[in-house]
């Protein structure tokens, strides 16, 4: 097994427990004069378009949603509705209790970190906000790479802001975007966190043909780095 040199890790649903769409959203599509349920099922069917930054900012880039839902809201109701999404996606987004002590556990052991997420324009914004960010070495956007997952160039991103090639760095996550299927084919180890509450978890374009290694917990992260070290080598946890 090769010895890590750092753990780059997915954001939702790995970082945070399963994530659904709540009940804040509704004041978006209030904001934007659209039903709710059509503005749910443009945002499904664009979030590869959306999470790759190629239709603008964000408040473009609800403008755009607005014209695929059928709708022509005011400037001033899209800036609302922005600010509204953005609180809403953040109130959806709960760390797991093993996410801060996984990561400080890692640097202890002198395993740098990183995340390497699809996202939308809010996580960037919020990210700072929480207590895993002083413990990331390095953050990799979708919406600021302009590429989605499996797409190589997210992962190798990463190792070149590490400067690790990517067969010293560890990938861990849920599944989504094809993920793992994807760090592997950019020359990183990768294994798959199920933890029983990702049942629920709200995915798009998952790893179902995965067969690789797969963990219950984050906690087993530090496990698998541990049996990587050299003898005598793991620090405290």
């Amino acid at each position: 097994m090769p010895i890590f040199q750092a753990v780059l890790f997915d954001f939702f649903g790995t970082l945070t427990r399963s994530v659904q769409r709540g009940a804040a959203h509704r004041t978006t599509a209030d904001l934007l004069g659209c039903p709710p349920d059509v503005l749910v099922d443009v945002l499904d069917r664009t979030y590869y378009q959306r999470a790759t930054g190629r239709l603008g900012t964000a408040e473009a880039t609800l403008r755009w949603v607005c014209e695929q839902a059928g709708v022509r809201p005011s400037d001033e109701a899209v800036r609302s509705a922005v600010a509204a999404r953005h609180r809403a996606v953040r109130a959806d987004t709960r760390l797991r209790e093993e996410a801060v002590p996984t990561l400080a556990a890692l640097h202890r052991r002198g395993v740098r970190t990183g995340l390497v997420s699809d996202c939308t324009h809010e996580l960037p914004a919020f990210l700072p906000h929480l207590p895993i960010d002083p413990l990331l070495d390095v953050r990799v956007f979708s919406v600021q790479v302009g590429r989605c997952k499996p797409d190589p160039e997210l992962y190798r991103a990463a190792c070149r802001r590490l400067r690790l090639a990517p067969a010293a760095c560890l990938y861990v996550g849920d599944g989504g975007s094809q993920e793992l299927t994807g760090a592997e084919r950019a020359g990183l180890t990768a294994v798959r966190l199920a933890a029983p509450d990702l049942a629920d978890h709200m995915v798009f374009n998952r790893d179902d043909a995965w067969t690789g290694p797969e963990l219950l917990s984050l906690t087993e992260v530090v496990d698998l780095v541990d049996a990587a070290l050299p003898v005598g080598a793991a620090g405290p946890t």
